[in-house]
């Protein structure tokens, strides 16, 4: 069992922790949170003995063996492989010993023992299995440390982490320099882990699906709630439920995701998909009041002017001189398409992306734009970019020299870059404050376009949470590449699937997208490992039968697609008139005793309202299905 008792933990002026307490029992897995810079790695280096308390006690078991994921990696020649076995230190100073011990048979015989207590022969095979599930290749495994780039080697810290044997396994974001496929990976690695796990993550879903218990600092005190973190968030609503002061922005932001669903419902084109995302967003409505006090409220306010289509790829060959990624690509961006893009590691996500946003030029085929077409673009390169003497108010100042300081002020407030701060140069900023203001640029300048490349790296929950409901709010097109499945699942109505050198439409949902993963790498599995199976081919059909039942199935359709057409002209009627009813109800003077009768009259037409709607919803979504299952 870990206790911490009173601590306090000081940096510079300011008190991480003040007289806090805290008890960790063994085989538990937690979760710890709370906003960027209040301490939540200091208490890891507290916990590793690398720092010592300002007051109070830390008492873990003298025979646990600790594990933790460092953030920098030494430029070394060592392969990936060997990097990663130096993880387990027992057996590497077993080899150490083995090696030293010359002759002495009695002596190498119990090392040898040892080494089998150990699994120490396996070792080799289980550090390549780790390098795999985080997206190396096999050739990569006898490349240098030094080869990789830096969000790599943070891979290779995970790896060498997950290596070592241990009782205690501390994981400060391990899933930051993630794709979504490793970020799956983990998370069922971490869900066999039999020690304790204490994790600092900012990606809600995989706090979900890993721990069971959610440390919260705030105000300086360790706050302990039971359950994942969805669990907190109800506990979390509900506590601040009662608290008078919250409850108009809880009233706000509810109406906000309100509003968010009725108008996906009117949009919604695929009844499985819309089936899925109307849930997520239904109970995203319900743990909104746990975020009423996030410092964050910024929107993604679109350009007036707009084109249709706005960008359009066609008939293109995307990659570079010396190797094509992607072929045959041909897509089309109209305002308000909300597109998630799926594939493996190294599939050409990002390369896709690039050319959208016209920083990669295609081999072959042509990009075109609308005469109104504005980009917003947010990749990791964007930070780099940043000018790092300069402050975010200058940097606003750049794009629109004639701006009002007090304008410049407000924006940036809604960033949480409030008071002095939005005029301090950003060279100390950390890696979340950067990533902030890059996305503040992108919205000072109101594109109608949004391009987004891993946004969720180095922000904290509330800015993921900030973020996912201004992208909910915006009115352009939205293209996204990201690992957090909360915001995919809430802001983006359709997908592509980048994979086998193609672009494609995926239908389905992200538990789809896992179940193809995993069938995927069976088949690779099996195709490694035996003969290839002759195809077995059909004969050709009649070309006048492919017209006969291409003809049928458009009469088919027929029907189908009049009938969604009326219940589309019904759901927007309806939710019409249970709009005039809400802003009817939004009266506070109903709510006077003399008017209990109309009060009461209104509320019975609201319940009425509500059954129709999920009445001529659910009709739609059946009429959606069977015309899919037309065109299948």
């Amino acid at each position: 069992m870990i206790t911490l008792q009173q601590i306090s933990l000081q940096r510079g002026p300011k008190f991480l922790l003040t007289e806090t307490d805290l008890a960790i029992f063994p085989g538990q897995k937690i979760g710890l949170i709370g906003a960027n810079g209040c301490g939540k790695s200091s208490l890891f280096k507290l916990l590793l003995g690398q720092l010592s308390a300002d007051t109070g006690s830390v008492s873990l078991p003298s025979d646990w063996r600790l594990a933790h994921m460092a953030q920098e990696v030494s430029d070394t020649q060592r392969t990936a492989l060997e990097y990663v076995l130096d993880g387990d230190e027992a057996l590497r100073e077993l080899e150490a010993e083995i090696e030293h011990a010359g002759d002495d048979g009695e002596k190498l015989a119990h090392l040898f023992g040892a080494m089998e207590q150990i699994d120490a022969y396996t070792a080799p095979a289980r550090a390549a299995q780790l390098l795999s599930g985080l997206g190396f290749t096999g050739n990569e495994l006898e490349r240098p440390v030094s080869a990789f780039s830096g969000g790599w080697r943070i891979r290779l810290n995970l790896a060498r982490a997950l290596m070592c044997p241990s009782d205690l396994l501390l994981l400060d974001e391990p899933t930051n320099h993630l794709d979504l496929d490793a970020t799956l990976w983990l998370e069922q690695w971490l869900q066999r882990y039999a020690g304790t796990l204490l994790i600092i993550s900012h990606d809600r879903d995989f706090l979900d699906n890993v721990v069971e218990r959610i440390v919260s600092i705030e105000s300086s005190k360790l706050v302990g709630y039971s359950g994942n973190y969805s669990a907190y968030e109800r506990q979390r609503a509900e506590r601040l439920s009662q608290q008078q002061a919250e409850f108009t922005k809880q009233q706000e932001r509810i109406a906000h995701i309100e509003d968010y669903i009725r108008r996906f419902r009117a949009k919604a084109t695929k009844a499985k998909q819309a089936q899925s995302r109307i849930k997520q967003l239904e109970r995203m409505e319900t743990i909104a009041p746990a975020h009423v006090d996030s410092p964050f409220s910024f929107t993604f306010t679109a350009s007036e002017k707009v084109s249709d289509p706005l960008i359009v790829l066609r008939e293109m060959t995307i990659g570079y001189p010396e190797r094509q990624i992607l072929g045959g690509v041909d897509i089309n961006i109209a305002p308000a398409t909300r597109i998630g893009l799926l594939g493996p590691n190294g599939a050409g996500k990002s390369s896709l992306i690039k050319t959208l946003a016209g920083t990669l030029a295609p081999l072959t085929g042509e990009r075109v734009t609308g005469e109104h077409f504005k980009l917003g673009y947010f990749a990791q390169h964007q930070l780099e970019a940043l000018d790092m003497n300069a402050s975010p108010a200058l940097h606003i100042q750049r794009i629109s020299p004639k701006a009002r300081e007090q304008e410049i002020r407000n924006f940036l407030g809604s960033f949480d870059f409030i008071g002095d701060r939005a005029f301090e140069p950003i060279n100390h900023f950390s890696g979340g404050e950067k990533a902030r203001l890059a996305l503040a640029l992108i919205a000072w300048q109101k594109p109608n376009v949004l391009l987004l490349d891993e946004p969720t790296n180095h922000l904290d929950l509330e800015m993921r949470q900030a973020l996912t409901m201004a992208l909910q709010d915006f009115a352009g097109a939205v293209i996204v590449v990201s690992h957090d499945r909360h915001l995919l699942r809430n802001t983006v109505d359709e997908w592509l699937l980048v994979a086998d050198g193609t672009v494609e439409e995926f239908d389905g949902e992200l538990d789809d997208y896992y179940r193809w993963l995993l069938e995927r790498k069976t088949r690779s599995n099996k195709t490694d490992n035996e003969p290839a199976e002759i195809a077995e081919t059909k004969p050709a059909q009649d070309k006048k039968a492919q017209r006969q039942e291409a003809a049928a199935k458009r009469e088919a359709r027929k029907p189908l697609a009049n009938r969604i057409k009326k219940l589309e002209s019904e759901l927007e009627k309806l939710q019409k008139q249970n709009t005039a009813l809400e802003t009817e109800l939004a009266d506070t003077s109903l709510y006077d005793d003399e008017h209990k009768d109309r009060l009461q009259e209104l509320l019975q037409k609201q319940s009425d309202m509500q059954r129709q709607l999920d009445d001529c919803e659910e009709q739609w979504l059946e009429a959606q299905a069977e015309l899919e299952e037309l065109e299948d």
